[in-house]
This record gives C-alpha cells, sequence and structure tokens, in this order.
C-alpha cells in the first residue's frame, strides 16, 4: 500500500491535480494571451522585415539581415534575462518591464526574425515579373508589396507560418524563468510545493498539445493540399 501510495503514478496524486486544476487553467489563459499577443507583435515584424529582405535597396536588406541574424543566433532565455533583469540593472531601475510585457516582447521579436524569414522566402517564390510589372505601371513599392506580391505569397507561406506559430506557443515555457504565470511555471511551483511531479509536467504537456495539436495538423494538411495543387 504504501508503495502505490507513494508512487509518482498513484492516483491519489492525480486526485490532487484535478482538485487544482484551476490553477492550470489560469496559466492556460495566461500562455494563451501571451502567445496571441507575441504572435501579433512577431507577425507585424516579420512582414516589415521580411519585406525589407525581398528589396532591392541594400540598406533596408542590410538591417533585415542584422536583425534576422542577431535573433536567430542567440537564445531566447538570454533574451529573457537581459531584458528583464539587464535593462533594470543597467537603468538603476528606470526600466521595469513586467513579466508579461517581457514576454510578449522577447518572445514576439525572437519569432518575428523567423517569420520574416518564412515570408522572404514567400515573396521569392513569386516571379519577379509580377513586382516588374507592377512597377512599371505606377504602383508604389509598398502597394505592390500589400496588393500584388504578399496575396500570391500566402499559399506558400501559410504551411511554414503556422509551424511557427506552433514553436512560438511551446517557446512561451520560457517565461517560466522570470517567474511569468503561464502554464509551465504553474506546473513547476505547483510540482514543487505538493512533489507530484508526474501528474504537474504530464498535465502541462497536455495543455501545451490542446494549443498546438490542432495548428500543426491544419499545416500538414495544407501542405499537402498545396503539394496537390503544384503537381497538377
Amino acid at each position: 500500500m504504501f508503495l502505490l501510495t507513494s508512487s509518482p503514478f498513484a492516483l491519489s496524486r492525480w486526485a490532487d491535480f484535478f482538485a487544482n486544476f484551476g490553477e492550470f487553467a489560469k496559466g492556460f489563459l495566461y500562455t494563451l494571451s501571451m502567445s496571441a499577443c507575441a504572435l501579433i507583435l512577431a507577425f507585424l515584424l516579420g512582414v516589415v522585415f521580411g519585406a525589407m529582405s525581398s528589396s532591392k535597396s541594400k540598406v533596408l536588406k542590410g538591417i533585415a539581415r542584422v536583425y534576422v541574424e542577431i535573433f536567430q543566433n542567440t537564445p531566447l532565455l538570454v533574451q529573457f534575462v537581459f531584458v528583464y533583469y539587464g535593462l533594470a540593472i543597467i537603468s538603476n531601475g528606470a526600466i521595469m518591464i513586467s513579466t508579461f510585457f517581457t514576454a510578449v516582447l522577447c518572445v514576439g521579436i525572437y519569432h518575428g526574425a523567423y517569420i520574416a524569414e518564412v515570408i522572404r522566402s514567400g515573396i521569392e517564390a513569386v516571379p519577379k515579373g509580377q513586382t516588374e510589372a507592377a512597377l512599371s505601371q505606377g504602383f508604389s513599392y509598398n502597394q505592390t508589396m500589400s496588393l500584388i506580391i504578399l496575396p500570391q505569397a500566402v499559399r506558400t507561406i501559410l504551411p511554414p507560418l503556422t509551424n511557427q506559430v506552433v514553436n512560438l506557443i511551446k517557446n512561451t515555457s520560457t517565461v517560466a524563468i522570470i517567474s511569468g504565470a503561464d502554464i509551465m511555471f504553474t506546473a513547476k511551483a505547483w510540482a514543487y510545493e505538493t512533489t507530484n511531479y508526474v501528474p504537474a509536467f504530464a498535465g502541462a504537456a497536455v495543455l501545451y498539445f490542446i494549443m498546438c495539436f490542432p495548428l500543426a495538423t491544419w499545416a500538414r494538411r495544407r501542405e499537402e493540399k498545396n503539394k496537390r495543387s503544384y503537381s497538377l
């Protein structure tokens, strides 16, 4: 009996998890709202820098390249620590950013670099003649991108873009390092308090799965549909 009750898989531990599921539900909603805000920021940055990467201006291309290389080649965890702790230290406490907005800022900027590359590749997949034709008809570069190029690139962009959304949701778990109220921090804090590690982290995994699996499935089906369309 002792072994059954002390086992990490004991039913009493799972009963305790479901009795305290409200805490995990709050973490789920926190993660969902944080992911949504970070996605909006990432998408805006991705569109801007993706368009800059595809422009004829060497200056704009250079700026976009610097942004992409810096954030793709530095760990998200380091960025969290720098923004949350580093800015406060450097400014002697003048710059204090809340945990939620630190997560939105760091995750948004980080994934904006990846989305910029996705959009750049989608833009470059559209024949260059489309851009030249639009510019020759008096369209500005911004009009050409927003009205002609991007709408055509959407079909190519959607599957990898959706995969980036999935990665973004999973990477919000990094906010646990600065004590955010997300799913991962909730699981870690509750597990440490109750020693119910298996139910805590298994429950967290299920909640992340609920958010990510539908998106990943849709992206896979969309990609298959695109392949069939191109093969015809």
